[in-house]
């Protein structure tokens, strides 16, 4: 598939000022700057995460309020309820909450809803189980914002609670005779009834506190946080403290839950998301967690180094097999066991379930294939199908986005009812699209690039032929190009170790922060081959200047290159060790003959 390259260029004196005021270089300088990072100072803050820079928690609304709630159940020894969500920030927040009230000295007891019996997200089967376990006061993790019904019930039986949740909450204006709530998706997004393109007041459940950033105007560099970072700025709150059994040194232990959270809900590694993250890395590396420890040995990566990227690649996806495949509870005992047998046992059954999981999406994602054969999606990929296992929807949904760079809607249809995951491209806003197209929809909800949708199976022909003519208004053909959004252009004799260190400050690296790609013009193609039948392998030159390169499943291009004689490429800078050499490779993502 062609691409768009596209390089966001500065004035030549701002680079050249921020690069002495800051002593990078001027590379380096441009990528920083296409970061939005533009002064010494914030270059300073940015490349030297600490845990200095994180906010004061007290800053959240709703912080203050449940601490005080908190010392009045400990004063009363009372039990305490928390009620988290099956996917991997769910489960993160579930265990930080856990883990910091019980050394906080609580008697603490726990909640995961089942996503085919319970469905996403605060629900009426996990009040019934805080009455059941004589609790008074309940705790949600990643989740309650849009549930008022399941509030109200908790306030009837005289259980109160705390909502901590990071979703959007909904919106007064929007209120009608449908009700208020949310639904699952099949994916572990919120299914809200309603959904507005701008921001008015919020209709918030019935609680003791509400902790949530986007309720909040004073929190703005908040809104990045997940449920597991702001699980993780509540127990922040408790360790400032002084009547609270919870300090510093019991904080510090939890960052690699909140940095599990973070890089699984692919929120952006910027500001608090970025500290945590870093701060974190370490711990994990060293396996300080034993449940962690032996999930890196599952995923095999216990003797690797351990970086974000990796994490989101092979832990994470074992973390949320078990809320896709049924019951994700052990999942919170893993996080916190402290037995060595039980905490590999649960590891090797993720890994189990990961497996079986992978396979049952290959199933769906090979039959969505071949309904795609020889078919023109024209602007949208909608498919439908009984049986389809609801797990698996929004991966397989991401992948066809992937593939044909268009927005794509799965669903698995029972009893009537379509119910499905959708993923978007940059160039549309899916919710704003999905808000048209409302009086069609049972519910729907969540981001712009991401939604669940749930509508009457009778309805989908109607919805998809609306869609289309949404989208074919609001995007052009250009939209439907994937882009390079090169971050700097460079001379390969600009390529040495002093720019590779400095590009490795930039770690960890995820959305909101991805590698750095750079660009370079009229190159000369040496010595190119395949590889495994499937990589691109050869030597870049320019001048007295040359530099391996590779193309992971690029070889297809081969016959291409005797088209022409220089070529523009765009990659990203790596380190290839071999045989105890090591040398710089660039990662090939783009090749193109120069203008």
């Amino acid at each position: 598939m062609h691409r768009r390259w596209f390089l966001n260029r500065t004035n030549p004196e701002f680079i050249s000022y921020l690069s002495r005021s800051a002593s990078i270089s001027p590379v380096f300088s441009q990528v920083l700057i296409n970061r939005g990072i533009k002064t010494a100072a914030e270059v300073q803050d940015f490349l030297s995460p600490g845990i200095t820079g994180l906010s004061d928690p007290f800053d959240l609304q709703g912080v203050k309020e449940a601490v005080e709630r908190i010392k009045l159940a400990r004063k009363q020894g009372e039990k305490i309820f928390i009620h988290g969500d099956y996917d991997a920030d769910g489960l993160t927040a579930t265990a930080i909450m856990v883990s910091a009230l019980r050394t906080a000295g609580l008697d603490v007891h726990h909640f995961i809803p089942h996503r085919m019996i319970n469905g996403y997200g605060f629900n009426i089967a996990g009040v019934e189980a805080a009455k059941k376990t004589g609790a008074s006061l309940i705790i949600t993790v990643d989740c309650g914002i849009g549930s008022f019904e399941t509030a109200a019930y908790a306030q009837s039986l005289g259980i109160d609670l705390i909502i901590t949740d990071h979703h959007e909450p909904t919106q007064k204006e929007i209120v009608t005779s449908k009700g208020q709530g949310a639904e699952d998706s099949g994916d572990g997004q919120e299914l809200v009834t309603h959904y507005a393109s701008h921001i008015t007041d919020f209709m918030i459940p019935h609680a003791v506190a509400v902790i949530n950033p986007k309720c909040s105007p004073d929190s703005a560099r908040l809104t990045v946080l997940c449920g597991a970072g702001i699980a993780f700025k509540f127990a922040q709150a408790m360790a400032m403290d002084n009547d609270i059994a919870f300090s510093e040194d019991d904080l510090l232990p939890l960052l690699d839950l909140a940095a599990l959270g973070t890089v699984a809900d692919v929120v952006p590694l910027i500001g608090e998301n970025r500290i945590i993250v870093s701060m974190a890395m370490q711990h994990i590396q060293d396996g300080d967690r034993l449940g962690i420890r032996a999930l890196k040995q599952a995923a095999g990566l216990d003797k690797r180094q351990s970086k974000a990227g990796a994490l989101a690649f092979t832990m994470v996806p074992r973390i949320n097999a078990a809320g896709r495949m049924g019951d994700a509870q052990d999942v919170v005992r893993l996080l916190l066991s402290e037995s060595e047998q039980e905490a590999y046992d649960l590891a090797a059954w993720l890994d189990r379930t990961n497996s079986e999981r992978q396979k049952i999406e290959e199933i769906v994602y090979q039959d969505a294939l071949f309904r795609l054969k020889g078919v023109d999606p024209a602007a949208v990929i909608m498919l439908a199908k009984e049986g389809w296992h609801p797990g698996v929807l929004g991966i397989v949904a991401s992948k066809l986005t992937e593939s044909f760079n268009l927005p794509a809607f799965i669903f698995t249809i029972e009893n009537g009812i379509a119910k499905g995951s959708s993923r978007s491209i940059p160039a549309f806003d899916i919710c704003a699209g999905l808000s048209e197209c409302r009086d069609l929809l049972i519910a729907f909800g969540g981001h712009k690039q991401a939604a669940g949708v749930k509508l009457r199976a009778e309805d989908l022909p109607a919805f998809e032929k609306r869609l289309r003519q949404i989208i074919q208004r609001d995007i052009s053909q250009e939209d439907l190009m994937p882009t390079l959004a090169i971050h700097a252009a460079v001379q390969l004799n600009q390529l040495d170790s002093q720019l590779m260190r400095e590009l490795e400050l930039l770690e960890p690296f995820g959305y909101g922060n991805p590698e750095p790609l750079l660009g370079a013009k009229e190159l000369e193609i040496m010595y190119p081959k395949v590889l495994k039948e499937r990589h691109l392998k050869m030597k870049l030159r320019r001048g007295a200047s040359y530099l391996d390169a590779i193309g992971w499943d690029m070889g297809h291009l081969l016959e291409d290159l005797s088209q022409a004689a220089i070529f523009d490429a765009v990659f990203t800078p790596s380190y290839n060790d071999w045989n105890g050499n090591r040398n710089i490779q660039l990662v090939l993502k783009g090749l193109r003959p120069s203008a």
